[in-house]
């Protein structure tokens, strides 16, 4: 959510100044990748993971200050509002037994974590979007106790000049207006990074790009917000609405929002960054002392600040992102599409199908982007988020025919994308098991028509016709998903209903 920034104010002179900077970074990156300065591909990747903190009662609880002072742990920070946090895994290189690895650290990161705040009954829940929460949760004063939120916050809304409209049509329909950037905190996902060369980074981006669709009807689990059943993965719409800078008259005029699909395929990772800052205005000019120009010209490594806390704005589902660390400069496509959870199995099987899947599509010698229309990539993650596993998508035709078929998720998945995925496992050199099991669980999914969307909708259905109040039914079905999250096996697996009320159902 943004890099740690502190400032006293935002003067015109301040953002030419900033603007000027931003060129200079720019003129500095396209210099670094010209003369191949980026550091040696080492196959890492990074796996971030948004949470909530809800009572017993499935409520959500505005403790994230004292749940992280109970957890003491560097690897749990704050999110946006006092009811979210964030575990930050360490990168690992992947091959052999990283899945089981990551699945093994996250359990006991979690259940540490689930621990301590339970303490104070705010409990930790993988989660798209917190069913229970209401429109009274989503205010300023319950954001965050840190500079970067409120300042952030600030600026948006200067640059709004109006309340955030939220209008939401799905299975039903959401008309809220909101004078903050709070609702944002609501959409809590799951962000996998992937360090690449220069060289590989276009193939990269554009792969993640072609599967974002295929990712997120896969793992939707975010259908309710703010009592509403909406889209199967409500967070897309919300994240969008609630960080829409452009009052009305921008928007008809095609001036583009901040939180982004893209509109077209990459050439460079210096496309997106240029696109950045050409597009979208500063928010937080906040200038480095670092002369970019100078660092290079000496040999040495810019940190380029201005262009990464720009970046850090504009929340493209892919995101570019550049990095100093151990005094090489490296860059990785960050993956923002998924929501959290529902289990620590469905994640890693989730983190599994995305790196077995751009890998081989990245290798691909006929890549699908090549056959596939951006304004059908950009079409399907919105029919994705929709729909989720039901989704129907446009994709090329298999084997060596042209054109562009409609097919369902789970037939694309199953035919086509799966083989696919365990091809690209099998690159990076993982071990057999672990790339059978975790895909194992994206094919159940397939079989069964289940993930957390379609487990939250109708387990809230069966709790309605059981006689249960909307806003009861909804707390039902979250205490009974917090349940199964902590057992955890993977969604598919779980049974609709509630223990003591005709136990499995369906």
């Amino acid at each position: 959510m943004g890099e740690k920034v502190e400032s006293d104010g935002s003067e015109l002179s301040d953002r030419q100044r900033y603007r000027r900077k931003l060129q200079q970074c720019l003129t500095v990156l396209e210099r670094l990748l010209t003369e191949e300065r980026f550091d040696r591909p080492k196959n890492l990747m990074g796996l971030e993971i948004e949470l909530n903190l809800a009572g017993s009662d499935g409520m959500p609880r505005m403790m994230n200050a004292e749940v992280l002072k109970r957890i003491a742990s560097g690897d749990f920070q704050t999110e946006l509002g006092m009811f979210n946090l964030e575990v930050n895994v360490a990168p690992h290189r992947l091959g052999g037994r990283v899945l089981d690895q990551l699945a093994e650290e996250l359990r006991t990161g979690l259940g540490y974590a689930h621990r301590k705040a339970t303490e104070v009954d705010a409990g930790i829940v993988m989660i798209g979007i917190l069913p229970t929460l209401t429109r009274h949760d989503v205010v300023s004063a319950n954001l965050s106790d840190a500079d970067r939120y409120t300042l952030l916050n600030q600026q948006m809304v200067a640059a709004r000049g109006e309340d955030f409209t939220l209008d939401i049509e799905g299975v039903e329909r959401l008309s809220s207006t909101s004078s903050s950037i709070t609702p944002e905190a609501a959409c809590t996902s799951v962000q996998l990074h992937l360090q690449v060369t220069p060289d590989r980074f276009a193939d990269v981006w554009n792969a993640a790009q072609c599967v974002a669709a295929v990712q997120v009807a896969l793992g939707a689990n975010a259908p309710f917000l703010f009592g509403h059943e909406l889209w199967r993965e409500s967070r897309p719409p919300l994240f969008e609405q609630s960080t829409d800078t452009r009052p009305p008259e921008l928007k008809a005029q095609g001036v583009r929002p901040r939180t982004w699909f893209g509109e077209r395929w990459i050439g460079s990772a210096y496309d997106l960054f240029e696109e950045n800052v050409r597009y979208f205005p500063p928010l937080l000019p906040i200038c480095d002392d670092e002369d970019p120009l100078a660092v290079l010209d000496r040999g040495g490594v810019p940190d380029l600040q201005e262009l990464v806390l720009h970046n850090g704005t504009v929340y493209r589902w892919n995101r570019p992102v550049y990095e100093v660390a151990d005094g090489a400069p490296h860059l990785r496509v960050e993956n923002r599409v998924l929501p959290a959870g529902p289990t620590v199995t469905d994640v890693i099987a989730n983190v599994a199908f995305y790196y077995g899947l751009v890998r081989a599509l990245a290798e691909d010698s006929r890549p699908v982007w090549s056959r596939l229309p951006f304004a059908d990539a950009a079409a399907n993650f919105d029919t994705a988020c929709r729909h989720g596993i039901d989704a129907e998508l446009r994709w090329p035709r298999p084997g060596r025919a042209s054109g562009i078929t409609t097919v369902p998720t789970v037939k694309l998945v199953r035919d086509e994308l799966l083989p696919l995925a365990a091809a690209g496992l099998d690159a990076w050199h993982i071990e057999p098991a672990d790339r059978d099991f975790y895909l194992g669980v994206i094919e159940e999914r397939c079989k069964r028509r289940v993930n957390g969307a379609s487990w939250q909708v109708d387990t809230f259905h069966r709790a309605l016709e059981a006689g249960l109040e909307r806003d009861a039914a909804l707390a039902a079905m979250t205490r009974r998903y917090c349940e199964l999250m902590h057992e955890g096996e993977p969604v598919h697996t779980w049974p609709v209903g509630f223990p003591g009320r005709g136990g499995r159902v369906g």
